[in-house]
Protein backbone atom coordinates (compact mmCIF):
# COMPACT_ATOMS: atom_id res chain seq x y z
CA UNK A 1 0.00 0.00 0.00
CA UNK A 2 2.75 2.66 0.66
CA UNK A 3 4.75 1.61 -2.39
CA UNK A 4 1.21 2.56 -4.43
CA UNK A 5 1.26 6.09 -2.11
CA UNK A 6 4.49 6.76 -3.28
CA UNK A 7 4.40 6.31 -6.56
CA UNK A 8 1.47 8.97 -7.02
CA UNK A 9 3.70 11.10 -5.52
CA UNK A 10 6.87 10.81 -7.99
CA UNK A 11 7.55 14.04 -8.79
CA UNK A 12 9.05 14.50 -5.08
CA UNK A 13 10.64 10.86 -4.80
CA UNK A 14 12.50 10.62 -7.89
CA UNK A 15 14.04 14.03 -6.93
CA UNK A 16 14.48 12.96 -3.58
CA UNK A 17 15.93 9.94 -5.08
CA UNK A 18 17.93 12.40 -7.62
CA UNK A 19 19.35 14.51 -5.17
CA UNK A 20 20.86 11.39 -2.45
CA UNK A 21 22.59 9.32 -5.99
CA UNK A 22 24.14 12.77 -6.76
CA UNK A 23 25.36 13.35 -3.47
CA UNK A 24 23.06 16.72 -2.90
CA UNK A 25 22.57 16.57 0.93
CA UNK A 26 20.15 20.24 0.76
CA UNK A 27 18.26 18.92 -2.12
CA UNK A 28 17.57 15.53 -0.58
CA UNK A 29 16.66 17.31 2.74
CA UNK A 30 14.57 19.79 1.00
CA UNK A 31 12.39 17.34 -0.91
CA UNK A 32 12.07 14.59 1.94
CA UNK A 33 10.93 17.96 4.22
CA UNK A 34 7.96 18.55 1.30
CA UNK A 35 7.30 14.80 1.57
CA UNK A 36 6.81 14.77 5.81
CA UNK A 37 5.19 18.11 5.52
CA UNK A 38 2.36 16.55 2.66
CA UNK A 39 2.22 13.08 4.12
CA UNK A 40 2.90 13.02 8.16
CA UNK A 41 1.17 14.34 11.00
CA UNK A 42 3.41 14.46 14.14
CA UNK A 43 0.52 12.31 15.73
CA UNK A 44 1.83 9.41 13.61
CA UNK A 45 4.79 9.64 15.93
CA UNK A 46 3.38 9.14 18.79
CA UNK A 47 4.75 6.27 20.12
CA UNK A 48 7.55 5.18 22.98
CA UNK A 49 10.93 7.96 22.56
CA UNK A 50 12.85 4.46 21.50
CA UNK A 51 10.14 3.38 19.04
CA UNK A 52 10.02 7.16 17.10
CA UNK A 53 13.11 6.67 15.21
CA UNK A 54 11.49 3.06 13.76
CA UNK A 55 8.72 5.12 11.96
CA UNK A 56 11.33 7.49 9.89
CA UNK A 57 13.52 4.45 9.34
CA UNK A 58 10.02 2.57 8.02
CA UNK A 59 9.25 5.02 5.83
CA UNK A 60 12.47 5.72 4.08
CA UNK A 61 12.60 2.16 3.35
CA UNK A 62 9.36 2.41 1.56
CA UNK A 63 10.59 5.97 -0.47
CA UNK A 64 13.79 4.79 -1.35
CA UNK A 65 11.76 1.03 -2.56
CA UNK A 66 10.13 3.67 -5.07
CA UNK A 67 13.95 3.56 -7.08
CA UNK A 68 12.94 -0.67 -8.77
CA UNK A 69 16.68 -0.58 -9.91
CA UNK A 70 18.14 0.15 -6.59
CA UNK A 71 18.84 -2.80 -3.98
CA UNK A 72 17.59 -1.49 -0.37
CA UNK A 73 18.57 -2.85 2.70
CA UNK A 74 17.61 -2.54 6.21
CA UNK A 75 19.59 -3.33 9.33
CA UNK A 76 22.27 -5.46 7.34
CA UNK A 77 25.62 -5.92 8.43
CA UNK A 78 28.04 -3.78 7.80
CA UNK A 79 31.77 -3.12 9.13
CA UNK A 80 31.72 -3.23 12.79
CA UNK A 81 27.97 -3.18 13.28
CA UNK A 82 24.16 -2.94 11.78
CA UNK A 83 23.86 -0.15 8.90
CA UNK A 84 19.79 1.53 8.86
CA UNK A 85 20.01 1.34 5.34
CA UNK A 86 21.84 0.12 2.70
CA UNK A 87 21.15 0.88 -1.25
CA UNK A 88 23.27 -0.24 -3.87
CA UNK A 89 23.02 1.14 -7.13
CA UNK A 90 24.39 -1.08 -10.03
CA UNK A 91 24.90 1.23 -12.91
CA UNK A 92 27.54 -0.16 -15.25
CA UNK A 93 29.48 3.13 -15.97
CA UNK A 94 29.12 4.81 -11.95
CA UNK A 95 27.85 1.88 -9.49
CA UNK A 96 27.91 3.04 -5.84
CA UNK A 97 26.56 3.04 -2.52
CA UNK A 98 24.80 4.58 -0.14
CA UNK A 99 24.26 4.48 3.79
CA UNK A 100 21.69 6.30 5.89
CA UNK A 101 22.23 5.98 9.36
CA UNK A 102 18.52 7.67 10.99
CA UNK A 103 18.11 9.12 14.57
CA UNK A 104 15.38 10.45 16.05
CA UNK A 105 16.30 13.97 17.43
CA UNK A 106 14.16 13.96 20.72
CA UNK A 107 14.74 17.73 21.49
CA UNK A 108 14.60 19.27 18.56
CA UNK A 109 18.28 19.72 17.74
CA UNK A 110 18.47 18.42 14.29
CA UNK A 111 21.48 19.70 13.65
CA UNK A 112 23.58 17.53 16.99
CA UNK A 113 21.71 14.43 15.97
CA UNK A 114 22.60 14.31 12.64
CA UNK A 115 25.84 14.56 13.41
CA UNK A 116 26.12 11.97 15.96
CA UNK A 117 24.44 9.70 12.54
CA UNK A 118 27.81 10.88 10.88
CA UNK A 119 30.16 9.98 14.04
CA UNK A 120 28.06 6.41 14.04
CA UNK A 121 28.65 5.33 10.34
CA UNK A 122 32.13 6.60 10.07
CA UNK A 123 33.42 4.79 13.64
CA UNK A 124 31.35 1.39 12.74
CA UNK A 125 32.34 1.68 9.36
CA UNK A 126 29.58 0.93 7.60
CA UNK A 127 30.89 2.33 4.35
CA UNK A 128 32.56 -1.07 4.59
CA UNK A 129 29.82 -3.16 3.11
CA UNK A 130 30.56 -1.77 -0.50
CA UNK A 131 34.57 -1.20 -0.44
CA UNK A 132 33.97 -4.56 -0.04
CA UNK A 133 32.33 -5.23 -3.31
CA UNK A 134 34.86 -2.94 -4.93
CA UNK A 135 32.28 0.01 -4.97
CA UNK A 136 34.28 3.51 -3.91
CA UNK A 137 32.23 5.57 -4.57
CA UNK A 138 29.94 5.81 -0.99
CA UNK A 139 28.08 8.32 -0.07
CA UNK A 140 27.01 8.67 3.33
CA UNK A 141 24.17 10.06 5.09
CA UNK A 142 22.88 11.14 8.56
CA UNK A 143 19.58 12.03 8.83
CA UNK A 144 18.12 13.45 11.83
CA UNK A 145 14.11 13.70 12.18
CA UNK A 146 11.43 15.77 14.95
CA UNK A 147 7.92 15.63 14.11
CA UNK A 148 7.62 16.85 10.54
CA UNK A 149 11.23 18.07 9.97
CA UNK A 150 14.57 16.55 9.17
CA UNK A 151 17.80 17.54 8.48
CA UNK A 152 20.25 15.82 6.30
CA UNK A 153 24.33 15.82 6.15
CA UNK A 154 26.74 13.77 4.01
CA UNK A 155 29.86 12.47 4.18
CA UNK A 156 31.32 11.44 0.79
CA UNK A 157 33.36 8.43 0.65
CA UNK A 158 35.18 8.67 -3.08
Amino acid sequence: MFREEAKKDGKTLNALCHALQRGNAEEAQLQLRKYLKKTISIRDTFARKELKENFYHGMLLGLLAFKENWVVSSNKEAGEGYADILVEINDDDDPMGIVIEVKYARDGNLDAVCQEALEQIEKRQYGDAFYDEDIVKVFKYGIACYKDKCRIMLIRGE
